[in-house]
């Protein structure tokens, strides 16, 4: 299985958005051969837990306003590492030290990266 057309097209929606509020380490995974139900993982590092929740609010508003349908959202309260699930795409947002305890990169590391294309930042005008 690969990940499908709609999936690339909601990674890129996230991955503009994540970007936007500052969200670092972008890594996207396609989990679509192990995982049947999801095509891609998106993981994303906010330096502390108002940023991480920023960074998953900006996700889940942009993909909304996009017109796909969240099925769930799991840990804002804490936001130390908000899960959101579109289907084909789920979207982790984690704090830094959260990132590097579960290592989902390592878990997931026979799984292909997939590119994400964030937006270049504007030059700036003398």
């Amino acid at each position: 299985m690969v990940a499908s057309a709609q999936s690339h097209d909601m990674l890129q929606i996230a991955a503009a958005a994540a970007d936007a509020k500052g969200g670092e380490d972008l890594v996207a995974l396609d989990v679509s051969e192990p995982l049947p139900l999801v095509d891609i993982f998106l993981l994303v590092t906010g330096r502390s837990e108002r940023n991480v929740a920023a960074i998953a609010d900006e996700i889940e508003d942009k993909l909304l306003e996009a017109g796909y349908k969240r099925l769930r959202r799991e840990g804002r309260q804490e936001s130390r590492w908000v899960l959101i699930d579109f289907g084909d795409l789920v979207v982790h947002v984690f704090h830094e030290e959260e990132r590097i305890y579960y290592g989902l990169e390592r878990l997931w590391k026979d799984c292909p990266v997939v590119p994400v294309d964030v937006p270049a930042p504007a030059a700036a005008e003398d």
